[in-house]
């Protein structure tokens, strides 16, 4: 078996004091060491000695994530000497680099290059968070004809029979009976009935930890349809769903210390005869009345009922995760995700965590003030607001209008989907926050 070809990672100032005597190359390869970039160097025999990656400062997960689709197949190690943390994160990268989704292409995928992980690196985690990754971003890439609401319960309960984990799942107008009469709202117009999966895992006496995902398979907005042009990504609009299934995946395979619950209300808000109207009424399951204002704003619904449920158990942090405002996505753009916490120590903490990891979100607040927005004339509250501002925020508020004060929740509101091709991180469905959210578990909660 030829030998492993070596990676070495270089900028600018190594460049010119390390390889003088290859400058010729290496100025006609147009590489100078800038991140992102690599260079083959030939060897006497016509193959490859070595390749130079470019080193951003500091070195983040992304590093490799171009070079582990780009590199000829062949086999790889990394030459220099690296902390544990710094070998982990690489390879994390190289792997999340390496995703393919080709489930509807009939051509053969080309071979891509191997790299052998060093000893240090956390080959466990490593495998759980790719695997983590993969199952989020293959779910939001599914089609909604291949993704509905029933589709959805099956990957969940694959999911959960596969660690051990209960799944048990309430459907069609079992809703009703069961006090969830939002989540069966939105989804009754929709061939597939709507459903609320539920996912128990862990011991329990160990530390509560709920994740509650949004799981819009597809929405068209209702009767208030969206346009062509919004309607064409709504396959995403389960991603809250999906990441919370991807967060479980690496919460069960590390093991960690915690009694998890998952709540993924799986709907699809469709247009038909018996489709939610704007102006009807709808008694939530905490009590409280909700005046649509508009049907495309129907993934706070299914939340609210399901965010009022987890509450009944009292866990020691409840999040939630969803694809909810496009007033978020004009907040902090496509690739932040945007968060909310009602306890500001552990918002920090959450920060903290994303930039430990290259996985970072950015904290807005929970204006209470903006909660008069909300208002009804005829119910309790709106599920839109009456301005155009702060859509982002007014949603949050609604949100937390379902849950219990002395319970510490975050709210991520993302996009799910990288809307260009970055290192690592192909255009497609996307986890983003997932990695901050589980160091924050493992940190901040696990016994």
């Amino acid at each position: 078996m030829p030998a492993a070809i070596p990676l070495y990672l270089v900028d600018e100032t190594q460049i010119k004091r390390d390889y003088d005597d290859q400058s010729t190359w290496l100025n006609m390869s147009g590489f100078t060491g800038k991140a992102g970039t690599h260079c083959l160097i030939p060897n006497g025999s016509g193959g490859l000695e070595k390749v130079l990656v470019g080193k951003p400062e500091p070195l983040d997960i992304w590093t490799l994530g171009g070079a582990a689709q780009s590199l000829p197949p062949q086999t790889y190690r990394l030459a220099d000497s690296l902390s544990a943390d710094v070998a982990t994160r690489l390879c994390l990268g190289w792997q999340l680099g390496q995703y393919r989704f080709d489930r509807y292409k009939q051509a053969d995928s080309q071979p891509l290059p191997e790299l052998i992980f060093p000893e240090q690196a956390d080959q466990d985690y490593i495998a759980a968070a790719t695997q983590a990754t993969f199952l989020v971003r293959d779910l939001i890439n599914t089609p909604a004809s291949d993704m509905g609401p029933g589709q959805l319960e099956a990957a969940a309960c694959q999911l959960a029979l596969s660690h051990g984990a209960v799944c048990q799942v309430i459907a069609g107008e079992d809703l009703l009976a069961q006090q969830y009469p939002m989540i069966y709202a939105v989804g009754k117009a929709n061939e597939q009935p709507p459903r609320l999966i539920d996912i128990h895992w862990g011991a329990p006496d160990a530390p509560k930890v709920t994740l509650v995902g949004k799981g819009v398979c597809f929405d068209t907005g209702g009767v208030n349809a969206k346009s062509a042009s919004g309607m064409k990504l709504m396959k995403k609009d389960m991603g809250g769903a999906a990441q919370v299934l991807g967060l479980a995946s690496l919460i069960m395979q590390q093991g960690l210390a915690v009694r998890l619950r998952v709540l993924v209300p799986a709907v699809e808000n469709s247009i038909g005869g018996n489709a939610m109207r704007p102006s009807d009424v709808l008694t939530s399951r905490k009590g409280i009345t909700v005046e649509v204002g508009n049907t495309d704003a129907e993934g706070r619904l299914v939340l609210a009922d399901a965010l009022w449920e987890a509450s009944s158990e009292t866990p020691q942090l409840l999040i939630d995760c969803a694809t909810l405002t496009g007033a978020a996505r004009v907040a902090v753009g496509a690739e932040l995700p945007a968060f909310f916490c009602n306890d500001q120590a552990m918002a920090e903490a959450l920060q903290q965590a994303g930039l430990a990891v290259d996985d970072p979100l950015w904290q807005l607040p929970l204006h209470s003030p903006y909660r008069a927005m909300l208002d009804s004339k005829i119910a309790d509250i709106s599920n839109i607001s009456n301005s155009s501002y702060g859509g982002a925020i007014t949603a949050a508020l609604f949100l937390q209008e379902f849950t219990q004060p002395d319970i510490a929740w975050i709210h991520v509101d993302f996009m799910a989907y990288n809307t260009r091709n970055l290192p690592g991180r192909p255009e497609g469905g996307e986890a983003m926050g997932l990695r901050s959210l589980f160091a924050l578990i493992k940190d901040r909660v696990a016994a």
